[in-house]
């Protein structure tokens, strides 16, 4: 049985209240470990030390911030391989590939931080008086809070931590409460490559005791969530009613836009891996697919097929595609909206039901209601719900209709459609022949409407965790 403490002041400690909480493994329904409860007190102790450590962290040479982090991601190859993939195993429900994945991407994500160390650029303008010179600097916030969740919750978080750290900043962590392991995991090996320790500070706890005081205090200088769109609203308010920067990336309802040129069954294996990896608990998945007239019977004969193919529910086994869902409130948010979706017209062609425990069969809905839930709220769960449409226009205009725009896939060898379809989908992003979750540590992660405010990634995450200071000169002798 695991125990985890909190990381405040650099020493790991109980919560002040003395109280924990059960962490469960979603795939056995035991409890996987008892971990330290925070409440207002030590969200008091973690904020005040992260202070501290922002000006010990800050007043680094970049050469030393830029050691630190390529530090901790070779001791992730070095020392921690196994050890984090048992934990996302465990704690989280991931598939070993997966898991495997969500590694090796925190290592490149630390890397590319690192990088980001050294390009912390200002710059000058000219200015009409030949006697001033004005330039800009760019220097960091100060204390970011960072909320993290927990489907990808070592990578996510990572990339969430890492690049304002890279920007001099220092952060206070509040892991989902479902994931505290992976994260208290993370924060140690930071540890280990030498931050100072009081730049990183983990609280473990529940949104109204943890969350809630962390986002809203006043020595917090910026706050970075990654969540549901109802999280990121309320954290979004807090931080305007204080003045302060948040960087939100939220929930999606991703679509799959597979124009007539594509071959159909080649799009359905597409597809399939973009809903159905990690039981499609990951906010980018194309969990609509608007499919053409012409090839939407073969398609979707081939999806079925697809997703009666997956195997899933071993989840050391290379050739598991997935597990469980990470609760029993998620299976029933998500079997509730298939039931639904089919009371009211759709077509079930495969699956909609719990196959074991936690684990819900890939599941494939044909023409639901518009109006439905399965087609407007995010399920997070193995559920595609798949229409047809007469052409490019009615495509874009479908994968167009929802109120989140994270991400979205065109499928199509014809360059002039994919171009056309990917400028005018509104989304974040738009990944042209693939599925619609795709990762990289240089790209500007993010979306509009519902899907939040700001990307994170690369030299884009230095935008939104560093402040901008000009600086005019009067260079006249007189």
């Amino acid at each position: 049985m695991r125990q985890g403490l909190l990381m405040i002041g650099g020493n790991k400690v109980a919560a002040q209240s003395g109280e924990t909480f059960a962490v469960f493994n979603p795939d056995t329904q035991q409890v996987f470990a008892h971990v330290a409860r925070a409440g207002v007190n030590d969200v008091e102790q973690a904020v005040a030390s992260a202070q501290k450590g922002f000006k010990q962290w800050s007043a680094l040479a970049p050469k030393e911030r830029e050691q630190v982090l390529l530090k901790a991601a070779e001791l992730i190859e070095a020392q921690g391989m196994e050890r984090l993939l048992d934990i996302l195993i465990d704690e989280s429900g991931s598939a070993i590939t997966k898991a495997t994945f969500e590694i090796n991407y925190t290592v490149d994500l630390l890397r590319t931080a690192a990088g980001e160390v050294r390009r912390l650029y200002g710059e000058t303008f000219p200015n009409d008086n030949p006697n001033r010179m004005s330039m800009v600097m760019r220097n960091p916030i100060g204390v970011v809070a960072v909320v993290s969740p927990y489907n990808a919750p070592l990578s996510l978080l990572t990339k969430m931590a890492a690049f304002p750290l890279a920007a001099g900043n220092a952060i206070v962590i509040k892991p989902s409460e479902e994931t505290p392991i992976i994260a208290l995991e993370l924060a140690d090996i930071l540890w280990q490559a030498g931050i100072p320790k009081d730049a990183v500070n983990v609280v473990c706890g529940f949104g109204e005791d943890c969350g809630a005081p962390l986002t809203n205090h006043k020595d917090v200088d910026c706050i970075a969530l990654t969540g549901s769109s109802q999280t990121g609203i309320a954290v979004g308010q807090a931080a305007i009613k204080r003045m302060v920067r948040a960087q939100l990336e939220l929930g999606g309802k991703s679509a799959a836009l597979v124009l007539k040129d594509m071959d159909p069954v080649k799009a359905a294996q597409i597809v399939a891996q973009g809903i159905f990896t990690h039981a499609g608990q990951i906010c980018m998945a194309n969990s609509r697919v608007v499919v053409a007239k012409e090839i939407f019977e073969q398609f979707c004969r081939a999806l079925k097929a697809a997703a009666e193919s997956l195997i899933i529910g071993e989840l050391r086994s290379p050739a598991c595609i997935y597990g469980p869902l990470i609760n029993q409130k998620a299976v029933d948010k998500v079997d509730t909206l298939v039931r639904q979706a089919v009371s009211e017209g759709a077509s079930l062609l495969t699956g909609g039901k719990v196959k074991r425990g936690l684990v819900y069969e890939p599941t494939v809905l044909v023409n639901p209601s518009r109006e439905s839930g399965a087609w407007r709220e995010e399920l997070f769960g193995p559920v595609a719900c798949v229409v047809s449409c007469d052409d490019i226009d009615q495509g874009i205009e479908l994968a167009n209709d929802s109120d989140y725009g994270l991400s979205a896939s065109v499928l199509t060898k014809n360059i002039a459609w994919a171009m056309r379809a990917a400028k005018e989908i509104d989304a974040g992003a738009v990944h042209v022949g693939m599925h619609s979750f795709q990762s990289n540590a240089l790209a500007p992660i993010g979306g509009s409407k519902l899907s939040g405010i700001g990307r994170s990634g690369g030299a884009y995450s230095t935008e939104e965790f560093t402040e901008l200071k000009w600086i005019s000169i009067e260079l006249s002798d007189d």
